[in-house]
């Protein structure tokens, strides 16, 4: 078979299959499978131009797909908690920092923010059982989630319908090279996985030679110790988990607030 009827192939199973392709592959991607839709958001941008796929199905099949594994996962957030966070962190090669990075940017634009998650992996990831564990009401969250899939699914088949002629190009291209051009892709992702795990695995040395159980603080504040405490976490005022006597700053306020923090006591500070 040739490189063009390989790509004639790819298109007539698109343009044969891409509604049901559209709604099953964003479902896919939004329930966490590492399957990005992208490409094929792409692609159907492309077949808008010759009238082979149409705009409106095509977004419905999106949003609806999006809608739907999202509203699962804000289902999930809010009656696990922490605990699908953590599921859903324990996977991520960033895991330490991407709850916080969407709970910060929750906390500062509020369902705003789910106007661009899905152009953000780990924005995208967390956002909606983060609301949910927030007790955000379902039908605001439905409404900025929905804005937000149809301006990331529209955007993605707004740049394919417009520059489809290049993109084309580049698949002839990519075509031609053959195994080779796959070869090398798997090549840099492989390397680009290998050297954020190491890049993880040594900041997780260094939290475990300066970590401290919540029952060692207790022992050492009990024995009279001196020590200052931070709490960095995201949560009212009046939670019962608030630890007395501790000074509340923000992560984004660290910089602005860091005279407060005093330099003559050992520090602790404390993290969700």
């Amino acid at each position: 078979m040739t490189d063009h009827h390989a790509i004639q192939d790819a298109v007539a199973f698109i343009e044969k299959h891409g509604y049901a392709l559209l709604f099953f592959w964003v479902f896919a991607e939004q329930s966490a499978v590492p399957m990005p839709s992208a490409p094929l958001l792409l692609a159907a941008g492309v077949l808008f131009r010759t009238g082979r796929l149409h705009v409106l199905p095509a977004v419905a099949c999106c949003v609806s797909a999006a809608l739907l594994a999202d509203t699962i996962w804000f289902q999930l957030g809010k009656h696990g908690g922490r605990r699908i966070l953590r599921l859903l962190c324990r996977v991520s090669l960033e895991p330490d920092s991407c709850v916080r990075r969407t709970e910060n940017s929750l906390v500062k634009y509020g369902l705003k923010s789910l106007l661009i998650a899905k152009f953000v992996p780990g924005l995208n990831a967390v956002s909606a059982p983060l609301a949910g564990s927030f007790r955000i009401p379902y039908w605001r969250f439905l409404l900025y989630d929905g804005a937000g899939a149809s301006i990331w699914s529209m955007s993605y088949f707004a740049v394919g319908y417009l520059f489809g002629d290049e993109l084309e190009s580049v698949l002839a291209y990519a075509s031609r090279m053959g195994s080779a051009l796959l070869v090398l892709f798997a090549a840099l992702f492989a390397s680009w996985i290998a050297w954020k795990f190491i890049q993880r695995r040594r900041f997780l040395r260094q939290l475990d030679v300066a970590r401290i159980t919540p029952e060692e603080l207790r022992e050492r504040l009990d024995a009279g110790e001196n020590v200052f405490i931070v709490d960095l976490r995201h949560q009212p005022a009046e939670s019962p988990e608030v630890i007395p006597g501790a000074a509340r700053i923000l992560p984004e306020e660290l910089s602005a607030r860091h005279l407060e923090i005093p330099r003559d006591q050992e520090i602790v500070l404390v993290c969700s």
